[in-house]
């Protein structure tokens, strides 16, 4: 029985020390027992980035369960083939996915292209924005990402008919312009479920991450009406120190231990210098002498984010006087190089989802508050790939036609090219021989007016976002009139034009 004694001084009803109170218990003895009241037809958030930090055991659950079907899934991306959300895309569980990138999954981008799955393609921060939002209790917010491009003005196909025609297209977006910048606005998520990984859980659902387990599942895990939570560990109430609580009890519904093992989408090792030089050279000077010349960019001192591909090899090349940390969207601040055979740690990977270590001196965070930096321009230099680049610093890297590889954060990372140098790396014509430097972009935009410097096999640019492209270097035997011939976008030619230093 419950001892209340009343201060009539005060005025306060107190408990007394021996009151005695139902202990909240959130943990669940399985993942079919957390799921067992779960609907369809709902929306779910699902936490992850490539293999790390998702919940399998619960999705696993779901996959058993074939009468729950029609769900709308927020997720970066959809596993693979038999992985993770992939299962669920093959047993028709899902009718539409709000994701940033597809990436590898050939199941999803057919799923898509024949008209069986509904797709929300959405830029990586602002899913995570509209997590966090929703969260907050924000019923939408001005972002600059994608301003401009497809995504705002509403010609992205989310569903296909079966014949390749498309069923529905987006919807426009508003825009506002705030301080002489232009934004969209983006509505945010108000999710019915999510599923998140974790790793230390206690009975009142206090949970903690581990490396770069966060991701997205920090900002879902706080959004939705019921949160699941999967946990390697189930520990004792105060085993986790209160300022290392990362997700409180507060958003936690139920908790189980998780049942699955842990993979790694791409294992990568460390290499020797040697071994490298003959990877990055493989027999094409030309990604070699991109690479180095790329990473002659990097200053000491400078906060830098990585694309996928040329600029993730970079850094092995940078002058080892020069302290540069590096930025990866999935909450890492100081990522180091990949790890030695044995060192690698599945909750650990770059934005390539290959395996990587951390400098000394890093730290860790949800996807939410590294898109926050990308976004407010803490970032000194981000490095891309690009399909096409046009003469005033458009940018077009994340879809080719008839194929849909994703957004990815890409149009995050460019959103700012005031304060945060935007560096293409790329070849200088495509596989068919045309040029990838043109007047102006034909394939679908990933920025406006936002590169700053190209470099290529042949040459490297200035953009003046006004002026246009002025040729400030050449490679060793190439000559202006050969980067003509290979460029269509007309240039000036720098009064003191040089060699390209490799």
């Amino acid at each position: 029985m419950k001892l209340l004694r009343v201060n009539a001084v005060l005025g306060r009803r107190e408990f007394s020390s021996s009151a005695r109170r139902q202990k909240i218990n959130k943990i669940c003895a399985s993942a079919q027992d957390a799921i067992k009241d779960i609907k369809g037809s709902t929306t779910l958030l699902v936490g992850g980035f490539g293999f790390s930090g998702v919940p399998n055991s619960l999705i696993n659950a779901l996959r058993d369960r074939p009468d729950l079907k029609d769900f709308t899934v927020v997720s970066n991306n959809a596993g693979m083939p038999g992985v993770g959300l992939g299962q669920l895309l093959q047993t028709k569980q899902i009718s539409k996915m709000v994701a940033s990138f597809i990436g590898e999954n050939k199941v999803f981008e057919k799923m898509y292209l024949t008209g069986e799955l509904s797709l929300e393609l959405t830029p990586q921060g602002t899913m995570a924005e509209k997590c966090a939002a929703g969260a907050a209790g924000v019923p939408a917010f001005y972002t600059p990402a994608a301003f401009g491009t497809i995504v705002q003005t509403g010609d992205l196909p989310v569903r296909y008919n079966p014949d390749g025609t498309v069923a529905v297209m987006s919807k426009a977006k508003e825009t506002r312009t705030f301080n002489n910048k232009e934004y969209v606005m983006e509505e945010s998520i108000f999710a019915d479920y999510a599923f998140v990984k974790v790793h230390k859980a206690d009975r009142m659902g206090n949970c903690q991450f581990r490396k770069a387990q966060n991701n997205f599942n920090e900002a879902m895990g706080k959004n939705a009406k019921i949160t699941l939570v999967e946990s390697d560990h189930i520990v004792e109430v105060g085993d986790i120190a209160p300022e290392d609580i990362h997700l409180q009890g507060i958003y936690v519904s139920k908790v189980i231990k998780s049942t699955e093992g842990k993979q790694i989408e791409k294992t990568t090792f460390r290499r020797t210098p040697e071994e490298l030089q003959a990877a990055v050279g493989g027999g094409s000077t030309s990604r070699e002498r991109i690479i180095k010349r790329a990473a002659r960019e990097f200053k000491d001192g400078m906060h830098v984010n990585l694309g996928i591909g040329m600029p993730l090899a970079a850094p092995a090349f940078v002058d080892p006087n020069i302290e540069v940390i590096l930025q990866s969207e999935n909450g890492i601040l100081g990522m180091g190089p990949y790890p030695y055979p044995g060192e690698e740690d599945p909750d650990l990977i770059n934005p390539g989802k290959e395996s990587v270590t951390l400098n000394t001196g890093a730290s860790l965070f949800g996807s939410h508050e590294s898109f926050g930096m990308i976004r407010a321009g803490r970032i000194d230099l981000t490095m891309l790939g690009a399909l096409q680049v046009g003469m005033f610093g458009d940018l077009a890297n994340f879809m080719l036609p008839g194929k849909v590889k994703g957004i990815g954060g890409a149009m995050d990372l460019v959103a700012n090219p005031t304060k945060t140098k935007v560096v293409v790396t790329m070849d200088h014509v495509d596989k068919k021989g045309n040029p990838k430097i043109l007047k102006e972009c034909t394939f679908p935009l990933t920025g406006q007016k936002c590169v700053s410097r190209i470099i290529t096999e042949l040459a490297v640019f200035d953009v003046d976002f006004e002026e246009g492209l002025t040729l400030i270097e050449v490679a060793e035997g190439v000559s202006v009139e050969q980067v003509r011939e290979k460029t269509e976008a007309p240039f000036r030619v720098a009064e003191e034009l040089k060699t390209m230093l490799c």
